[in-house]
């Protein structure tokens, strides 16, 4: 029996051919993600880029359309510029809730491909309509994607104990989980898409390019440099300290990646006051789990122990990408089976 698991992103999709047990048989990859649709205003963008992608995926397993039991996708393809708006669930939620949430689609309209497609919900915070105001803005959040991340991880490491996830991607996102499994409340910042952006469009992008003549050292992380840029957004603020990197750069000479590491950083540093807010009582002492790249995962782990005074968890991180991969598509799995999608 084989499937289809869909991860659709922001700025990227990817379509794995699976087996009933996980194992990934082949892959189609596509840049392309819901902020095709925003920029256009059309879906035909993401409809095609996800159905050569997962074309790619058959081709190089060696298998049709009609070898495919059905196809099983998280993240943004459940948005409102997704290709099937599914309603958030309200947390907590964990894989009860995420199973019995399920949306079934086998319309060609939706997904340009003759195959049944089983859309997985994103979750909220729980909030209520009648009473909450602008006010109350910065207590919501919500997600789509990183539930079957979560789920993916309780079902590999077997965790019985609370669990606060910061899943460091197009986003940086803090997610508590109960000793249940549920998700009890998540904080999203922009992250990702702010690094991104600044080094695409904007002057700063050009002190931080790696130079051919001047290597990064293998595991470089330099404890002064996030400690002084943590020091200089406290004090100057974001915008500001973005300045900095320039004066590094001109002014003192120092090399592209102590600069690099720098704005990732400030980057960080803002994340971490983002955090002050989600309040994790002492007593439940989750573990703490970077989900992501090395790099960034280091320079959090950093600001954390030294910052925020963290003694009251243990802290993990997961930074390869095939593992990080396989929490989806095993998130995704252990969601179908709960549905009996799957014997």
């Amino acid at each position: 029996m084989y499937l289809a698991s869909i991860d659709c992103g922001t700025t990227n999709s990817r379509v794995y051919i699976i087996d009933s047990n996980g194992t990934v048989i082949s892959k189609g990859s596509r840049r392309v993600g819901v902020r095709d649709t925003s920029m256009t205003g059309s879906k035909e963008t993401l409809r095609n880029g996800l159905a050569e992608a997962l074309d790619d995926a058959l081709k190089s397993a060696d298998l049709k359309l009609k070898d495919i039991a059905f196809a099983i996708s998280a993240g943004m393809i459940t948005s409102e510029i997704g290709l099937l708006e599914v309603p958030h669930l309200q947390t907590p939620s964990g894989l009860v809730e995420l199973s019995a949430g399920l949306r079934f689609s086998h319309d060609t309209s939706v997904f340009p491909v003759d195959i049944p497609i089983y859309f997985i919900p994103g979750i909220r915070n729980q909030f209520d309509p009648a009473t909450t105001t602008a006010n109350d803005v910065g207590k919501l959040d919500f997600m789509r994607g990183e539930e079957a991340q979560v789920m993916g991880y309780l079902y590999t490491y077997k965790k019985n104990k609370p669990v606060v996830m910061a899943i460091l991607s197009s986003h940086t996102k803090f997610i508590q989980v109960s000793k249940e499994g549920k998700v009890v409340k998540s904080l999203t910042s922009l992250s990702g898409q702010v690094f991104e952006a600044i080094k695409r469009e904007t002057f700063i992008g050009k002190s931080v390019e790696p130079q051919e003549d001047v290597t990064r050292p293998e595991g470089y992380l330099n404890s002064e440099v996030i400690e002084n840029a943590y020091r200089w957004q406290k004090e100057g603020g974001f915008v500001r300290s973005l300045l900095m990197i320039r004066f590094l750069d001109v002014l003192l000479k120092t090399k592209w990646y102590e600069r690099l590491l720098f704005l990732e950083s400030l980057i960080a540093a803002e994340d971490i006051h983002a955090f002050e807010q989600f309040f994790v009582s002492e007593n439940e002492k989750p573990t703490l789990v970077f989900i992501g790249p090395k790099s960034r995962c280091d320079v959090y782990a950093h600001l954390f122990k030294h910052k925020l005074d963290w003694p009251h968890a243990s802290l993990e991180s997961i930074t390869d990408s095939k593992e990080i991969d396989q929490l989806n598509i095993r998130g995704s799995l252990a969601i179908a089976r709960a549905a009996g999608l799957i014997k």
